[in-house]
């Protein structure tokens, strides 16, 4: 019976182990989004500002803080930006959010979902902002703009 006991015990471990519900496996967790979450703060750190000789990074625009990762499923994750424009009135944050979301789509190499947003408070039409950057038809349309397109080239462009 003990031996028994001890085989049900051992292999209830491993099943809560293996499915990620044991102490290790939910560790396990918040290690691994941590990791995606600097994968894609590497990505997007090296962005240009449209106007300045800078990287998102240097302007502080995009912090390590302002990536979050959630996993939607085994094989998909929700990738979630808030960035934070220089000035609360800039011209060109919606320019900063299509660089983005560019450059993830481009270079991220897991499935995923990507939500880009402005930092709550930091921009007078960062409601209009958002929604702009989080609808595909209008990502589309801007992307077709080849003056628009060739300026985003720029900015995702890795530095040498």
């Amino acid at each position: 019976m003990e031996r028994v006991s001890g085989l049900l015990s051992w292999t209830l471990s491993r099943v809560l182990w293996l499915s990620g519900f044991s102490e290790q496996g939910a560790a396990r967790q918040p290690r691994i989004m941590e990791e995606k979450a600097l994968e894609v703060y590497d990505l997007i750190r090296t962005i240009r500002d449209p106007e300045k000789p800078n990287t998102l990074e240097e302007l502080e625009v995009v912090t390590e803080s302002c990536v979050e990762v959630q996993e939607i499923n085994e094989e998909d994750y929700l990738v979630i930006i808030k960035f934070t424009p220089t000035v609360p009135h800039c011209s060109l944050a919606t320019l900063i959010g299509l660089c983005l979301r560019v450059k993830l789509q481009r270079c991220l190499p897991f499935k995923h979902k990507l939500e880009i947003y402005i930092s709550e408070g930091t921009h007078s039409t960062e409601e209009d902002i958002n929604k702009q950057i989080n609808d595909k038809e209008r990502v589309a349309a801007a992307m077709e703009n080849p003056n628009l397109r060739e300026i985003v080239e720029q900015c995702v462009l890795e530095p040498d």
